[in-house]
């Protein structure tokens, strides 16, 4: 049943409310999201919005090396068997047929062990 008040004010231009100082986003607390987490907080929850930051973010935690294999060494070096890999990490793969001289950013236990057993260095740089 209807209220005789609401009765009476149907039909008004007012009825339901101010009108013209109405309009803005101050009136309703803001536009949009705004005051989730403030004034709106049950709104939010109820609509079930998430609040804060969402996901993954990738970092550059480690410097990725470029990679060489102990088997193109070979090529690579002068006939005095010196090579600088300045920015570079020696990998183990391959057989090492000469004696070289390297000095590069990293290498593997592999890589190390065998420039070393064919009477070769490897240098950190």
């Amino acid at each position: 049943m209807v209220r005789p008040k609401t009765k009476e004010k149907r039909g008004h231009r007012t009825y339901h409310g101010k009108h013209k100082n109405a309009r803005g986003g101050g009136s309703r607390g803001g536009r949009g999201d705004s005051g989730k987490c403030k004034h709106h907080f049950m709104r939010s929850m109820l609509l079930g919005t998430q609040m804060g930051k969402h996901g993954f973010v990738k970092l550059p935690l480690a410097v990725e090396l470029e990679v060489v294999n102990v088997d193109v060494l070979d090529q690579m070096a002068g006939p005095d068997g010196k090579i600088e890999l300045s920015e570079m990490k020696v990998l183990g793969r391959g057989k090492v047929t000469r004696t070289l001289n390297v000095s590069a950013a990293g290498f593997t236990a592999t890589a190390k062990s065998k420039i070393e057993a064919a009477g070769g260095q490897a240098v950190v740089v």
